[in-house]
């Protein structure tokens, strides 16, 4: 991180900006993850030790952590959302022949993912209200509907995407629906267009519209079978959730450096602002969030590693409702700080910014996490 990627960084984004067609990979990120790979700095999220480094949730939390401060270093480690959480649905729910065709790849970096859950027309909080669906016909599963916020859909190795969608409607709730392992490049699939998240594209990864109209897939492309969409779902999203947290907490970390920097080199009125209207206790109060945040963090890592998902899901509702929450209010110190210049592309710190408040939503938002809290704490005295 401080070797290699930190000095590349602001010039790289400084070139990614001044692209007419910001959806390509530059050279410098292949090489970058070339040398990590050579190193062993390679897929870390994975507790496996043949296809990861046999790291434990607890492990790996400061390695995320560390990865957060960039917006480029978790693809140089192949530690990247959403491919992390893909290649953890292949790893414990695909068949020998999704893993060979998908996850191999995946592994090794060649190829990109996506993920499709949420659609424009529903509140895609609660997964019952979806409308895609994914219809058994015979040995073939047939996928129609639209999602948006395909995170990833616009790299340009972006080859496969996981579709969600409804396939008995008349099953349990818990046993509707079906992942589908999709060809980005499957007749039926069409890149509607990319979003922007508040200005920004998050070129070249992007989150995209995308439709599926008619698109035919042998049987065998669903993952674990029909109906288990939900089950896939929930192991998916806890893993998922708490690397968020950990880079969030290195993003944090970021732009409390950069504050605290500011706070003591620019000057007005004569004195540093440091000094000024109530700063310094706004840093204090930074550090100490950054420092709660943190151990809850590590207590839910500790939690998913010892007790598994099923007993630590109020663990990780709190973080994914305290985090970003904190992530954000962090960096607004920052932004504050440095002025004109904090909303501006001359410092990372918009782009942080907006992050951490997309994250209050996406793999459900706040209010959803805190009523789950709410439902375990009171559990216990019924």
């Amino acid at each position: 991180m401080r070797d290699e990627i930190e000095p590349v960084e602001p010039g790289y984004h400084r070139q990614m900006a001044e692209l007419d067609d910001p959806w390509q990979l530059l050279p410098v990120i292949e090489e970058l993850k070339a040398k990590a790979h050579k190193q062993g700095l390679w897929n870390l999220f994975l507790p496996d030790e043949e296809l990861g480094k046999g790291l434990s949730n607890l492990d790996y939390a400061p390695l995320a952590e560390r990865m957060g401060r960039s917006l480029i270093a978790p693809e140089i480690f192949n530690c990247n959302a959403p491919d992390t959480g893909n290649m953890e649905v292949l790893y414990h729910f695909g068949s020998e022949e999704q893993k060979a065709q998908w996850l191999k790849p995946l592994l090794a970096g060649d190829i990109r993912s996506a993920f499709c859950m949420t659609e424009p027309g529903v509140a895609s909080s609660d997964a019952t209200n979806m409308e895609a669906t994914a219809v058994v016909d015979g040995d073939e599963v047939v996928l129609n509907g639209r999602k948006w916020w395909s995170t990833g859909i616009g790299h340009p190795n972006c080859k496969v995407v996981i579709f969600m969608g409804l396939t008995d409607s008349q099953a349990d709730r818990h046993y509707r629906h079906s992942m589908v392992l999709v060809p980005l490049d499957a007749p039926g699939v069409t890149v509607e267009r990319m979003l922007n998240a508040m200005g920004y594209h998050d070129a070249p990864l992007g989150h995209g519209e995308v439709s599926f109209t008619d698109v035919r897939l042998p049987a065998s492309a669903i993952i674990a079978g029909p109906g288990k969409g939900f089950e896939i779902a929930q192991g998916r999203l806890g893993p998922g959730r708490i690397h968020h947290c950990m880079r969030l907490i290195g993003l944090a970390e970021m732009a409390l450096e950069r504050a605290c920097c500011r706070a003591l080199e620019r000057e007005a009125f004569g004195r540093p602002l440091a000094k000024l209207g109530g700063n310094s206790e706004r840093i204090a109060q930074a550090r100490i969030a950054i420092e709660q945040a943190r151990l809850l963090v590590l207590k839910a890592a500790w939690s998913l590693d010892h007790r598994g998902i099923a007993r630590s899901m109020s663990e990780v509702s709190q973080i994914k409702a305290a985090v970003p929450t904190m992530a954000q209010d962090v960096i607004d110190l920052a932004m504050q700080l440095h002025g004109g210049g904090g909303l501006s592309d001359d410092y990372p710190l918009a782009a942080a910014w907006t992050a951490a408040r997309a994250l209050r939503l996406a793999d459900g938002p706040d209010e959803v996490h805190r009523a789950l809290v709410a439902r375990f704490e009171l559990a216990k005295y019924r």
